[in-house]
Parts: C-alpha cells; sequence; structure tokens
C-alpha cells in the first residue's frame, strides 16, 4: 500500500491530442496538392518543348550559322535558285578559258635523235627538217629582290658657287626600306587571303628569300590601310546614297571584347565599319535599304525598308518541321512562287494582275496564321505577371511581323531594283568571319578597323572588276576617281 503524500510511479498524461481531420479537409489538401504539381508538370512540359524546338534549330531554318551545325548537318531539299536544266559544267558556244600555246615561248628546248635507226649515223639541229611542238607554263623561279638606288645629288652653280641638293621622293624616306609593290603584296595576302602575320612572313621567306618580322608585316598593313582611308570613306558616302543599298551586322572578337562589324554594301560597292555595340548601326542613309527585321534599323530617317524574304523563308521552315503550323506551309509556298515572278520578271516590274492577286492571298494567309494563334493557350498561364506584352510564340511573332510590315515584305514585287533576299549585305561579312576563324581574334579595335579598310577596299574593286593587287598599289585619288557607283 501506498502512502497518500508518496509521488506516484508513472509520468503524467499528456495533453489531449488534436481531434482528427474531417475527409473533406483531407480531400482538399489533396487536391491542392494535385494543383500545384500540375502546375510543375505543365510548367516543365512548357520547357521541354521550348528545348525541343531550339534542338530542332539549324542553319537552313534559322539564322544559326553552318558552323553550328556541327558533323550533322541538315540536308538541302530547298533553294531559292531555280533549276536551269542545264547539264553541268560549261555550256555550248562558251568562250571558255582554255590554255593556249603561245607564238613566242620565252625558251626553246631542243630535242634530237641520237643517230638514225637505220644506218647508225650521228643527228644534229642542222638534220632537222621539221619538229612538234609543246608548250609548259610555268612559275619561275623565286628571283633576288630588284634594288633601285636613289641618289640625291650636291649640284654646285658655275655662277656663284652655290651648292644645292636635290629632295628624295617623299615616298623614299629611309636609307633602306622595301617597295610599294611588297606593300601592297602583304596587304592583299592579309585581307584578301585572310592569312595571319607570321603566315605571311613565312609565305614572303619560300617564295621570294625576303626576311620580315610579323611585326614589319603589321606595320606596313597599317601604312597601307592609312593611305586607303580616304577611299573607303568615298565608298562609304556613296553607299549612304544608293538608291538601294543592303544593311547587316555581325559579331567580331577585338580588344578582348566583343564588338560588332556594320556592313552596308550594293552591288558595286562595300563598306563596313566597326562599332562597340551592334545598334550602332552606319547611319545618314538615303533610298531603300535591304535588311532583317533588326529594330534599330527602322529607327533611320529618310528610308524605305525591305525585309529580307530569306530569314522569313527559314523561320517558316521551322515552323513547318517543329511547330508543324499549317499557315506556315502556305505562306512559304507563296513567297517562293512571288520570288519566282520576280526571277522571270528580270529586272521588269511584275504584272499589277498578279500582284494584286498575290497581295489579296498574303493577307488571307496572315489572318489565318493570326486565328491559329489567338485560339492557343498562353505559353504559361501560371507566370507571374511581368510588365510589357506577355511572351508569345515564335510563330506568332513572325505573322505580326509579316502583317505589320507588309509593304516592306513584298517591296521586291513593286520596285525590279529591290531584291528578295539580303544576300548582299550578308555575303560581305563572310569574310571577316573567315578572317576570325583563322586568327581568332583582333588584339586591338584599330587592328579591326585597319582589317576592314583594306577588306572594304578588296571587295570594292573586285565589284568594280578591277584587280585587286593593282588597286592596293594606286592611291586613294585614282580609285575614286574611276569608282562607278550606279
Amino acid at each position: 500500500m501506498t502512502r497518500a503524500d508518496d509521488t506516484p510511479d508513472v509520468a503524467p498524461c499528456e495533453e489531449a491530442s488534436a481531434a482528427p481531420a474531417s475527409a473533406e479537409d483531407v480531400i482538399a489538401a489533396l487536391r491542392a496538392e494535385i494543383a500545384a504539381r500540375d502546375k510543375i508538370i505543365e510548367s516543365l512540359l512548357a520547357r521541354v518543348a521550348e528545348l525541343e524546338r531550339r534542338l530542332g534549330l539549324n542553319s537552313s531554318n534559322s539564322g544559326k550559322p553552318p558552323s553550328s551545325d556541327g558533323l550533322k548537318k541538315p540536308p538541302r531539299t530547298t533553294s531559292l535558285r531555280e533549276a536551269s536544266g542545264r547539264k553541268p559544267g560549261g555550256q555550248k558556244g562558251h568562250p571558255g578559258s582554255t590554255l593556249r600555246q603561245t607564238e613566242h615561248p620565252d625558251a626553246i628546248i631542243d630535242h634530237l635523235p641520237k643517230h638514225c635507226p637505220d644506218c647508225g649515223e650521228a643527228l644534229g639541229l642542222a638534220e632537222s627538217v621539221g619538229h612538234q611542238g609543246r608548250q609548259v607554263f610555268d612559275l619561275p623561279d623565286p628571283q633576288p629582290l630588284g634594288v633601285t638606288e636613289h641618289r640625291a645629288h650636291e649640284c654646285r652653280c658655275r655662277g656663284c658657287g652655290a651648292t644645292t641638293r636635290a629632295a628624295f621622293p617623299e615616298a623614299v624616306a629611309g636609307p633602306v626600306q622595301y617597295g610599294p609593290t611588297i606593300t601592297a603584296v602583304v596587304a592583299y595576302l592579309s585581307a584578301v587571303q585572310l592569312l595571319p602575320e607570321d603566315r605571311i612572313a613565312q609565305l614572303l621567306h619560300d617564295l621570294h628569300r625576303i626576311d620580315l618580322s610579323a611585326a614589319s608585316v603589321a606595320t606596313m598593313v597599317s601604312r597601307k590601310a592609312a593611305e586607303l582611308a580616304d577611299f573607303a570613306d568615298a565608298v562609304g558616302q556613296a553607299v549612304r546614297a544608293a538608291p538601294v543599298k543592303h544593311a547587316d551586322e555581325t559579331g567580331m572578337r577585338a580588344g578582348g571584347a566583343l564588338r560588332w562589324l556594320q556592313v552596308a554594301a550594293t552591288t558595286l560597292l562595300t563598306f563596313y565599319l566597326v562599332t562597340c555595340k551592334r545598334g550602332e548601326i552606319i547611319v545618314d542613309m538615303d533610298g531603300v535599304l535591304v535588311h532583317d527585321h533588326f529594330a534599330p534599323y527602322f529607327s533611320l530617317q529618310g528610308v524605305l525598308h525591305a525585309l529580307c524574304n530569306a530569314h522569313h523563308l527559314r523561320e517558316l521552315k521551322a515552323l513547318i518541321e517543329i511547330e508543324k503550323e499549317r499557315w506556315a506551309k502556305d505562306m512559304a509556298k507563296l513567297l517562293r512562287l512571288a520570288c519566282h515572278a520576280a526571277n522571270r520578271a528580270d529586272q521588269s516590274p511584275v504584272r499589277p494582275s498578279f500582284v494584286a492577286v498575290f497581295e489579296a492571298r498574303y493577307r488571307r494567309i496572315v489572318a489565318e496564321g493570326l486565328a491559329f494563334h489567338e485560339t492557343q493557350p498562353p505559353l504559361d498561364p501560371h507566370a507571374k505577371p511581368r510588365r510589357g506584352r506577355p511572351k508569345r510564340r515564335p510563330g506568332h511573332n513572325l505573322v505580326i511581323r509579316l502583317r505589320d510590315h507588309e509593304e516592306a515584305v513584298l517591296r521586291f514585287l513593286h520596285d525590279p531594283a529591290v531584291p528578295f533576299t539580303n544576300n548582299v549585305a550578308e555575303q560581305g561579312g563572310r569574310m571577316a568571319k573567315v578572317k576570325m576563324k583563322i586568327s581568332g581574334c583582333f588584339r586591338t579595335i584599330e587592328g579591326a578597323r585597319i582589317f576592314v579598310i583594306l577588306r572594304g577596299t578588296a571587295d570594292t574593286a573586285r565589284k568594280q572588276g578591277w584587280n585587286v593587287l593593282d588597286a592596293f598599289k594606286a592611291p586613294s585619288a585614282v580609285l575614286i576617281a574611276k569608282l562607278a557607283i550606279a
């Protein structure tokens, strides 16, 4: 028996637990949890779809460069080029450039039989009664440099006895130096053949036994660019004033940072400008400007815009292959038909009746695309509200562009001078990208600007039909005087 004041042997009882949740509360909690998981799944599915769309993009259906395709390059199933139906190679009636014998060879080597096969008598050139000739064209062996010595004489006057020394030509600045032809060749190898400085020095040593350092090569290239700077400025002014010009921009590494190469070109002229920002485009334009849908171009005053339809066809191809949007297939087919009609017109206006039918069909397809996207659910219905317009699908953005910029998209149908694509400007930037692949980057912004002066001169000379090396030898004033603009 225990006493009343003894401590009990067991712990005191805990407080009563909370009342069990009702079935309705459990169901509500489960539903909330399922709804939260559904939001996560929906968001993840949207993200997977976006990543799959990006994986499906390549150089044929987007603005990605061909170098990003890797080893699995997409087959070129479609092209804007029309089949001519002719066999490859030279066509009938083509003059050709077959190597032909010359009447005045530099050297003649006579081959004579040693003796008569019948009697054994010795035979020589005196016994020749005829011959057959075969000619071999080849480069001469490397020759030592030609050296020209300039002598500035001092002459004493017979009348007064004073002496006068003649002045050296301005181009002859030092006791020993290389001539203008070597400087032009070095600039040509750098800007046209895109060789780095050390490889230029190696080439000149192997071919002509000229020992130049990479620093000397860089100095020559810089000096030639300074000589041609006035010509480059004249080309830039001519491009700005041209009735139709093309513009594009591409990234380039210079001075340890990303810079931008701005391209403005016509079929006869090419002008480059290196800028620190992509939006610092070439300004003071007149006439029609053909470009992609880069927004800063639309800020230019006093120009008419024409959009590159090659960009549109690539974007439409992505919508056809990845998004499976039917309107995109109809629009791509229609644009190709319009391109064919413009090509058949051959620099003449397209028939107004065709243009009217085409524009009506164009607007119907745009309306179909807008109706399709307006019925689509939001990309991320659970995303937090943000300032500005909601995010749209790529196809939605494209069809709005085709609607809002119809005049710029179809300008090639109304103006024969406006092409279907912006290839003129895009081709102008390709060799700069090749230079980057070979050399990696430009160490300074000034080095990039030197390159674009020389490259613009070379590209303009090629378009003008000049010999590029001769253009590098000529002064800027001579090149400006014979520059054809239209």
